[in-house]
């Protein structure tokens, strides 16, 4: 666990991280892309860090990845390359640089690294973790291959290196039903995720797809008795759900993708009003970019996604603190499950 008492110690003997209007007003232009939710008081807390983060990151010719989920400041202030699981691990094999800083969870930073050995991979806080990927292990593989031989194992990528290993291919949210569809089997075994299983399975039933008992804590406090009500209390409120969620859930809502895929819907159909059944932070990263549209009602938070922070972002690329590392053995292993994926994809949409 990092000593914040020493951490901000030793950052604040190497850079003015005072709140800062001159700072805040020096990078105007960034704080445009998130005014709407971001207020001028924060933005000067916030400023310094963002200033002292893009400055360092040329330095030590680093790229920084983040997530969807991840909050606005480090969405739209510091991040070279924002997106969903598929998009950052496409990304991950382009950039040419020596260190990638993954603002994400853990699971995220194996991937990158995994796609690029010989580079330097940070996450800023190696507690960032996922229930996803805590709730399987490779023998939890062995035991699914063994329950149906012969299936071939589509694994989600919020998982550990070790599961990806083992593995046959590797899936996000975006493309599970293009990969599933794809194989040449009957029966599928998904892991680690039921209920993107399930989801799956309604939308390929064709296909024999039996999957691990495992699930996301942010989208699985979603009930379909949820959004009904919403509905009662905001009629014509457009509502989005992650296919994350339970079957039902995505039942009932109007539409269901992965983060890409929100964003897209969104800034396609511009509804009035908006309600994305998924992790805090997606409305408010695109909540500038489309400002026709309401978004309401309730979401989960990540506490894993909000361990990561500018200060700790910082600090990393400060100390160079917090490399991933993965056996050579597991990531060669891992490698062909995640390449595949790639691979798949891209022949897909062309």
């Amino acid at each position: 666990m990092l000593d914040q008492i020493a951490l901000r110690a030793e950052l604040a003997d190497h850079y003015d991280l005072a709140p800062s209007t001159d700072i805040a007003l020096a990078n105007a232009d960034i704080f445009a892309r998130m005014d709407r939710v971001v207020t001028p008081p924060d933005w000067a807390i916030y400023a310094p860090y963002v200033a002292a983060i893009n400055k360092l990151k040329k330095e030590r010719n680093a790229v920084i990845l983040a997530h969807n989920y991840m909050t606005p400041e480090i969405y739209h202030g510091i991040a070279d390359v924002v997106g969903d699981s598929l998009q950052l691990a496409i990304e991950a094999t382009k950039v040419e640089v020596d260190v990638i800083v993954q603002c994400g969870v853990h699971f995220m930073a194996e991937t990158s690294k995994i796609l690029n050995p010989s580079k330097t991979v940070l996450i800023p806080d190696m507690e960032a973790g996922c229930s996803l990927a805590e709730s399987i292990t490779a023998e939890g593989i062995a035991q699914m291959r063994a329950q149906y031989p012969g299936a071939p194992v589509v694994t989600y990528v919020n998982t550990t290196a070790e599961v990806k290993a083992a593995s046959d291919i590797c899936c996000t949210s975006s493309n599970a039903v293009q990969i599933v569809r794809g194989l040449d089997s009957d029966t599928v075994i998904m892991t680690p995720d039921k209920y993107l299983a399930q989801n799956i399975a309604n939308l390929v039933p064709e296909k024999n797809i039996v999957w691990w008992d495992g699930a996301c804590i942010v989208h699985e406090q979603y009930t379909a008795q949820d959004l009904k009500d919403f509905r009662e209390w905001n009629p014509g409120t457009r509502i989005i759900a992650h296919p994350e969620c339970p079957p039902d859930v995505v039942a009932e809502a109007d539409f269901s993708g992965s983060t890409s895929g929100i964003i897209d819907y969104v800034t396609q159909q511009r509804p009035e009003k908006a309600m994305l059944v998924t992790e805090c932070s997606m409305a408010s990263n695109i909540s500038d970019a489309l400002p026709d549209v309401d978004f309401v009602g309730p979401c989960n938070m990540c506490p894993y996604m909000k361990k990561i922070t500018l200060e700790k972002v910082l600090w990393s690329l400060h100390t160079m603190e917090g490399a991933v590392e993965i056996d050579p053995q597991v990531a060669d292993k891992a490698r062909v499950a995640v390449q595949r994926m790639i691979d798949l994809s891209a022949k897909m949409a062309g």
